[in-house]
């Protein structure tokens, strides 16, 4: 098989030049540090700050990745939400470990996290889905998420009768539609540097208990 190399794709990059990252830069805890990075993405209104790449494995260690919004975080994780019987929630129902990226491209950082996923509670999913739009929580009545559609009227007009029939009426949360916590074990502050040389600040703790320290490292980029 000839080769099919497209070399217009050798030169799309470019210097990272902005900022730097030190071991005297940052906090102790990871947790305390994202929050400066992630208000700072803010106050230069990265576009979706909140958007991440969720990466998820099946029961047979085939990986999956798609964007998701974070709507949550403190000092025991990251919350995002999905319906329960989407791809995304049938892998981590069988394999709840999974790897969350950031990427900031204004700043020139990303951050990494990797942890073990388990269900919200139903009180704080309620909170917010009745925060959604009325449109959007329909929508979330409507898909039944990674499961395979006819055509788009066939969705479209469900999406009709659902809004008929809860017209003026409150619409319920789905049973199958909740958040989700990531707890992490490892977050990865990436600060893009010039010819290559980043700066990665990692933390690592061995477990998820409370009391369990936090260990910093720097690696090579």
């Amino acid at each position: 098989m000839g080769s099919h190399m497209d070399t217009r794709l050798f030169d799309l990059r470019r210097e990272y030049a902005t900022r730097s990252l030190s071991e005297n830069d940052v906090l102790s805890d990871p947790l305390a540090q994202f929050r400066i990075w992630f208000d700072e993405a803010l106050a230069v209104q990265v576009k979706d700050a909140n958007a991440m790449s969720l990466a998820t494995v099946d029961a047979h260690g085939r990986p999956t990745a798609r964007i998701v919004l974070l709507k949550g975080f403190d000092e025991n994780g990251f919350v995002f939400y999905s319906n329960y019987l989407s791809r995304k929630g049938v892998e981590l129902k069988a394999n709840p470990h999974a790897c969350l990226l950031f990427y900031w491209a204004e700043l020139e950082r990303q951050v990494r996290i990797e942890g073990d996923v388990e269900l919200g509670n139903d009180a704080d999913s309620d909170v917010y889905f009745a925060s959604r739009p009325r449109a959007s929580q329909l929508g979330a009545l409507a898909s039944q998420q990674s499961c395979v559609l006819k055509s788009r009227q066939e969705l479209e007009e469900k999406m009709a009768a659902l809004s008929a029939q809860y017209q003026e009426k409150e619409i319920p949360r789905p049973p199958q539609w909740g958040g989700l916590r990531l707890k992490p074990r490892l977050l990865e502050f990436w600060q893009g540097r010039p010819s290559r040389l980043h700066d990665r600040i990692v933390y690592e703790r061995e477990s998820l208990a409370p009391e369990a320290l936090w260990t910093q490292k720097r690696l090579a980029p």
